[in-house]
């Protein structure tokens, strides 16, 4: 347990370092306005918190340095601070977008990876729980011969040919087309009320059964797409800005380009409320164990969709970071309400 003493030291020590890259010696803490303890007590407090783990020293050097766990208690101070990191203007216009997830999702990573100047990721919800039926097109391909598209708001298609055993009454052609647009337009895909809708004690026999029949390709849209993980800002990473602070850059990049390791790792979190954080070795994915995550989930009311986030050196700008994630979820939030809360 740390004194509020070792706390603000540690804070300074962070803070120090991460403005100049350089490692932060006693005498340059001693000589703060701010501080008024001398240069042996607050030599005695960065051995102790050496000790303990937070702080190292390079070998060149008497100065100190954060280690993973002073960079994980710096940012649990900064999270338990009364001063919540001020919110960054993240330029973000979702409204415009309506239903066109992929370029809201694209948009948010951009505006992200350049205010932060990070790797910015976030992954998009399952097109189940987003995406909502946009048109369907019923049309006959020879007497016998049907085939159904479905169209989701999110551009996903189904399409599905149906050979039956009759000739098919253009007419019935005709009217399920425009029945199933009628019943299933702007519910959401997978929802449970497509069975019940498609089962309308109201209709006839031959109605029915030709709807059931249907039915089954709507099944297909239910599926997890290929491009859930949206990545920008990676050449950030390797710029003269950032290049010093990554030891293993080359690990950073393969397990950027192993899309389904992140999105699994992010999602890994999405039953988490606030901010989540891996700091180094705390990364479940070993090739991000040099670097920092720092994420936050957005969603519904009642239930987190996916989450958005930065990837970064450990010696980044923390309080710019998670003001900028937790901005970059809130707007998503309300664009995913706007568009899919009815």
């Amino acid at each position: 347990m740390l004194t509020e003493r070792q706390e603000l030291i540690l804070r300074l020590v962070v803070d120090a370092y991460l403005a100049s890259a350089r490692p932060v010696g006693s005498r340059e803490l001693a000589d703060r306005r701010d501080i008024e303890w001398g240069p042996s007590t607050v030599r005695a407090e960065l051995a102790a918190l050496e000790l303990e783990g937070y702080l190292t020293h390079p070998h060149t050097s008497a100065g100190r340095i954060p280690t993973d766990s002073g960079y994980r208690r710096y940012v649990d101070l900064l999270l338990e601070s009364s001063e919540a990191p001020a919110e960054t203007h993240v330029e973000l216009e979702l409204s415009r977008l309506r239903r066109e997830v992929d370029e809201a999702m694209r948009e948010t990573t951009a505006a992200l990876a350049q205010v932060t100047d990070l790797v910015a990721m976030a992954t998009a919800p399952p097109p189940s729980v987003a995406a909502t039926i946009h048109r369907v097109e019923v049309l006959q391909l020879a007497p016998t011969k049907v085939v159904l598209i479905a169209i989701a708001s999110t551009g996903d298609v189904a399409r599905r040919v149906f050979e039956f055993d009759r000739t098919v009454d253009p007419g019935l052609v005709a009217w399920a087309s425009s029945y199933l647009n009628e019943s299933l337009s702007g519910l959401g895909v997978g929802a449970r009320m497509i069975a019940s809708r498609l089962s309308d004690p109201d209709l006839g026999q031959i109605e029915t059964e030709f709807v059931a029949t249907l039915g089954g390709a709507f099944t297909e849209l239910d599926t997890h797409r290929a491009d859930d993980l949206y990545v920008d800002g990676a050449s950030r990473l390797l710029s003269e800005a950032h290049i010093a602070d990554l030891p293993r850059a080359d690990e950073l990049m393969t397990a950027l380009e192993r899309r389904a390791d992140v999105l699994q790792m992010l999602r890994s979190s999405l039953e988490r409320r606030s901010v989540f954080l891996w700091i180094g070795d705390e990364n479940p994915q070993p090739e991000l164990r040099s670097v920092s995550v720092i994420g936050a989930n957005y969603g519904l009311a009642h239930r987190n969709l996916g989450a958005v986030g930065v990837v970064g050196p450990l010696r980044m700008d923390y309080a710019t970071a998670i003001a900028s994630v937790r901005v970059a979820a809130r707007e998503l939030s309300r664009y995913f309400e706007t568009v899919y809360g009815d």
